[in-house]
C-alpha cells in the first residue's frame, strides 16, 4: 500500500486563471491547458511560494491521497474532488497519520471565501484559451484627468454569443502576439464593472475598468482599443467574490483604484433592483483626477450609498488613506460588523490590506470581538471577500 500524501490541487470553481501561481512558482511545478491551472505532484516540494500570491485564495486546497491525481485528471475537473477514506497500513494504525495529514490539509483552505448563501449561481469558464469569445469595443472612455493615472472605461460587445456574468466576476483578455519564446500570451484578468444585464439593460454587454501601465503589455492594448476593435475574451471567473440577491443586506466596500470595478456593478445592480440603502464604501485614490468614475459617483444618491472618497496627495493636506477614514468612522464600522447580515468586500491593491487589517483589529476589539475569529466566521458564511493583485 502507498504511503498516504498530502497533494496540492487547486480549485477550478474558484480560480480567476490569472496564472500569477504559475509565474511565481519558482520550480515550474504549476501548469495549465486551455481549462485549468494545476499543479503537478511530481515536482511540487511544497515551498508555499504559490500561496500568498493567489488573489482568490483558490490554490491553498489541498487532500490525503495514496495516489496522486494526475495532471490528466486534474485538467478534466470542473469541481475538487471530495476527500476519499483513506485506508493505512495495519503497522501504522497506531500512529495515525490519516488524521494528522488530514488535519494539516484542512488548515490550507482556512483561508479560501466562500460565496454569499443567496447569491446567483455564477457560470464560469464558459469560453478558455482554446475557444475565446470574439468581443467589439462599444466603447473606451477615459475615466480621470490626471496624466499619470490615464484609466480607462471599456465596453464589449458579445453580440450574439452568450455570455452571463454577475457583479464581482472577471473576464480574460488575451493581448495579441506572442511571447520571448514564440508562445501566445496568456490572458489578463479584469473584474467586470457592469451589472448583469449589461452596462446597459437589457443589452448584456461588459465593460471593463482598466488603468494603464506602464509597459504593461494587455493594459496599453485594452486603453489603446478604438471602436469596433475585436477583442478575444475568456471566462467568466470567480465564484465567491458574489452579491447577495437581498437589496437591503447591508455591504461595506472597501477599494482603491481599478478595485473599485466591482463595487460600481454593486451599485448600479442595486440601483436596478431598486435598493434604497444598505452600502458604506471607503475609496482611496492619489486625488480626486486620479478617482474613476469620480463625477458618477457624486449623481449616486446617499440614501443608496454612503461614499468615504479618501486621497493620499492632495497638495497642502496630509495624506490619508482608507484605513484612516475607517478609523474616523470607527462607530459606523463597528455597526456594521455587529450586524450579522454585513458582507464585506476588499478589492484593489495588496499594499492596502495591511492597513486595511489593523484598522479591523482595532475597530472589532472596540465591540470585544477578536477580528481573527470574527473575519473567519464571516468568511465561513460568505460574508467575507477580498480580491487584491
Amino acid at each position: 500500500m502507498n504511503a498516504p500524501l498530502k497533494q496540492h490541487l487547486i480549485d477550478p470553481e474558484i480560480c480567476i486563471r490569472c496564472y500569477t501561481c504559475e509565474m511565481t512558482c519558482p520550480i515550474e511545478a504549476i501548469t495549465h491547458d486551455d481549462n485549468n491551472v494545476v499543479v503537478d505532484a511530481d515536482i511540487c516540494n511544497g515551498c508555499m511560494d504559490c500561496i500568498p500570491v493567489c488573489p482568490t485564495g483558490s490554490i491553498d486546497e489541498w487532500r490525503v491521497v495514496n495516489t496522486p491525481y494526475t495532471l490528466e485528471q486534474q485538467f478534466e475537473f470542473d469541481e475538487l474532488p471530495d476527500q476519499e477514506d483513506i485506508e493505512v497500513a495495519a503497522d501504522a494504525a497506531d500512529d495515525d497519520p490519516i488524521a494528522a495529514l488530514l488535519a494539516e490539509a484542512h488548515k490550507g483552505a482556512g483561508g479560501v471565501s466562500k460565496a454569499p448563501a443567496t447569491a446567483a449561481k455564477p457560470t464560469i469558464n464558459m469560453y478558455n484559451l482554446g475557444k475565446p469569445a470574439m468581443m467589439k469595443v462599444q466603447g473606451n472612455y477615459r475615466l480621470t484627468d490626471d496624466p499619470d493615472h490615464d484609466v480607462r472605461h471599456i465596453i464589449l460587445d458579445p453580440a450574439a454569443l452568450p455570455f452571463p456574468v454577475l457583479e464581482g466576476q472577471s473576464v480574460g483578455i488575451i493581448p495579441p502576439g506572442v511571447d520571448d519564446e514564440g508562445k501566445a500570451h496568456l490572458p489578463r484578468l479584469y473584474s467586470v464593472s457592469s451589472p448583469r444585464d449589461g452596462e446597459r439593460p437589457g443589452f448584456h454587454n461588459i465593460s471593463l475598468t482598466v488603468k494603464r501601465e506602464k509597459g504593461g503589455l494587455a493594459s496599453n492594448f485594452l486603453c489603446d482599443l478604438e471602436q469596433g476593435a475585436e477583442v478575444a475574451v475568456t471566462g467568466p471567473f470567480g465564484a465567491t467574490f458574489l452579491m447577495p440577491s437581498q437589496p437591503d443586506t447591508p455591504l461595506l466596500l472597501i477599494c482603491t483604484g481599478t478595485g473599485s470595478a466591482p463595487m460600481r456593478a454593486f451599485t448600479m445592480q442595486r440601483q436596478r433592483a431598486g435598493a434604497t440603502g444598505g452600502m458604506t464604501m471607503f475609496f482611496g485614490a492619489r486625488t480626486p483626477e486620479s478617482l474613476p468614475y469620480f463625477g458618477p459617483l457624486k449623481k449616486v444618491p446617499e440614501t443608496l450609498l454612503k461614499q468615504h472618497l479618501v486621497f493620499s496627495r492632495i497638495p497642502g493636506q496630509d495624506k490619508e488613506y482608507v484605513q484612516d477614514r475607517m478609523m474616523a468612522y470607527a462607530d459606523d464600522v463597528a455597526a456594521l460588523l455587529e450586524n450579522p447580515k454585513t458582507h464585506i468586500y476588499i478589492c484593489g491593491l495588496a499594499g492596502m490590506e495591511d492597513g486595511v487589517e489593523r484598522a479591523m483589529i482595532t475597530i472589532a476589539e472596540s465591540i470585544g470581538h477578536p477580528w481573527g475569529t470574527l473575519r473567519d466566521a464571516m468568511r465561513d458564511e460568505g460574508r467575507y471577500h477580498v480580491e487584491t493583485y
